[in-house]
C-alpha cells in the first residue's frame, strides 16, 4: 500500500526555554493551499479502492473445490473398481431376456411397459445414468421403496440391453 502525504508540512521550533514559536511554513504549504488538488495532497482514502472480494467467501470456494477433487479421486475409482460391475460391462447382453427379467423383477414397481409406477418412469433412462450407475442402482437399491438386486453379471447385462431400448 502507497501512503501519500502532503508536500507541505508545517516545521516547529522550540526556543532555549521550551517554549514553541510560530509554525514555519514550506514552500509547498503554500502551494498546496491554492485551489489545484494534486495526487500528493489528495487524502488516502481517495485513492484505495474498496476490496470487493472477502476471505471467507475465498475460501468456502476453496473447500468446495478441494471436496470435488476429493470425490472424484476416492468415488469413482472405488466405483470402477467393482469387480461385479467390471464383469457386467465386459458382457453382451440380450435384449429379450433383460425384458423377461424386466417383467419379472422390476414391472411391479416400474409398470410392464416401464412407464412408471411406484418407481420412476425408465424411458429414456440411458441419458440419465450411465450404464455402471444404473447397476449400482439396482444392486444397492439407494432409493426406498427400491429393493437390492444381484443378479449374476450376465444377467444385468441383458437387463441393462433392454433398458437402452426404451426411449
Amino acid at each position: 500500500m502507497v501512503r501519500l502525504q502532503p508536500k507541505g508540512v508545517a516545521q516547529f521550533s522550540h526556543g532555549s526555554g521550551g517554549e514553541c514559536d510560530q509554525p514555519e511554513t514550506t514552500a509547498a504549504l503554500r502551494s498546496a493551499s491554492s485551489n489545484t488538488v494534486t495526487a500528493d495532497t489528495a487524502p488516502l482514502s481517495d485513492t484505495t479502492p474498496p476490496r470487493s472480494r472477502g476471505l471467507i467467501p475465498a475460501l468456502a470456494l476453496l473447500a468446495a473445490a478441494c471436496l470435488a477433487v476429493l470425490a472424484l479421486l476416492v468415488v469413482l475409482p472405488a466405483v470402477r473398481s467393482d469387480p461385479y460391475s467390471r464383469n457386467t460391462l465386459q458382457l453382451s447382453g440380450s435384449q429379450e431376456r433383460g425384458e423377461q427379467l424386466f417383467l419379472i423383477n422390476c414391472a411391479g414397481c416400474h409398470g410392464i411397459a416401464a412407464q412408471g409406477l411406484v418407481g420412476p418412469n425408465l424411458h429414456g433412462v440411458q441419458g440419465r445414468k450411465s450404464d455402471r450407475q444404473l447397476i449400482q442402482q439396482v444392486v444397492s437399491g439407494r432409493t426406498p421403496p427400491m429393493p437390492r438386486f444381484q443378479p449374476e453379471p450376465q444377467a444385468m447385462a441383458d437387463l441393462l440391453a433392454y433398458l437402452h431400448t426404451l426411449t
